[in-house]
């Protein structure tokens, strides 16, 4: 059973001694779980769609502590030994570093992990709950008429013919790094030899940039004003805009696309473990699952049923979850760092 915090349990007895009022030893407080995820979209999500029907079934209070992966990974740095969180959600870049620095305990087998693409399970001690898709997407009206090829391949963004019709992120981002790591492989490269990537974004692609976009609202801003002819963005964004009337199209590059995890981990030494793992559980599960793709998030229970507007733009089935490209984190991370830093000195400058 989880258990007050220990300061929670100071401020407790500190107001007891204030009152004069004693606790019965019969007496419990309501069972409290810290989960730290994204901001924004998400937590509202969170708070309002996955969270309560949680609370209900389980009799407990679920905290949301809102940051990005990057802030997520240093609370547990900064709590080693003396954790507060329960349920850590990251990146799977992020994760991996949460899982290498031991901030991470064991999933405990259950019926539903059965049910789990393998793709999705990243250690013993860590699991995906959702997929997104990273491609290359590009406005279908504007490569009719100027006769463009579609890019078969993500070697195709350096093209000639798409000269100052092409805008990505920069590869401090997830996105852009994707990007990177995807060429490479195209050039006979990957993680482990980037070499060919960053060759062929000096010689072929960089020409072909207009602009090294901030963030990924702005590429979409770009796409909608009909700047840019293509870029690298999420599948599910690319959908959603080309609902909203935009003639965008995903391509398919042989290499296939880029998996994109969102991922969670219950957290060592947590006082509240056994809900930890049934929050995971209930995550996993298809009705769950089914809320996260609505959100553009795709589904890793393969027992998820979705209409087919809403799986477009999302990899569902074991047939589509099959081409996806994994990133291979753990060298990833080891080289990251100088990645950046060569990218920014050779192509973003």
């Amino acid at each position: 059973m989880a258990t007050l915090r220990p300061t929670c349990l100071g401020s407790v007895f500190a107001i007891a001694l204030a009152t004069g009022s004693v606790v019965s030893s019969g007496a419990s407080a309501q069972q409290t779980m810290y989960v730290a995820g994204y901001g924004g979209s998400f937590e509202r999500l969170m708070r309002t769609e996955i969270i309560p029907p949680f609370e209900k079934a389980n009799n407990l209070k679920v905290e949301y502590v809102a940051g990005q992966s990057t802030a997520t990974l240093a609370k547990l740095q900064a709590q080693r030994g003396k954790q507060e969180i329960d349920i850590a959600i990251v990146d799977d870049g992020p994760m991996y570093q949460a899982v290498q620095f031991g901030f991470c305990a064991p999933i405990e087998k259950a019926p539903v992990l059965d049910d789990v693409y393998p793709i999705a399970k990243l250690d013993e001690k860590a699991i995906a709950f959702g997929i997104g898709v990273t491609t290359p997407v590009y406005n279908a009206k504007i490569f009719k008429e100027k006769g463009w090829p579609v890019p078969a391949s993500w070697s195709d963004l350096g093209n000639s013919a798409y000269k100052g019709q092409l805008a990505l992120l920069g590869a401090a981002s997830t996105t852009g790094l994707h990007g990177l790591i995807m060429v490479a492989r195209a050039e006979g490269g990957g993680e482990s030899k980037i070499e060919p990537g960053f060759a062929a974004f000096k010689d072929r692609i960089r020409p072909n940039i207009l602009t090294f976009a901030p963030s990924a609202p702005k590429l979409e801003e770009l796409l909608q004003s009909g700047e840019i002819a293509l870029t690298v963005i999420s599948r599910a964004r690319a959908v959603a805009l080309k609902k909203e009337g935009l003639p965008l199209e995903v391509a398919e590059p042989k290499e296939g696309a880029g998996a994109l995890m969102v991922t969670m981990c219950p957290v060592v030494d947590s006082d509240a473990a056994p809900q930890s793992q049934k929050f995971i559980q209930h995550m996993l599960s298809p009705a769950i699952q089914k809320v996260f793709a609505g959100a553009g998030y795709g589904p890793v229970n393969r027992k998820t049923e979705l209409t087919a507007d809403e799986a477009a733009g999302l990899a569902v089935g074991d047939q589509a979850v099959s081409k996806l490209a994994k990133i291979d984190w753990p060298t990833v991370n080891q080289n990251r760092a100088a990645w950046t830093q060569r990218w920014n000195r050779e192509i973003e400058r």
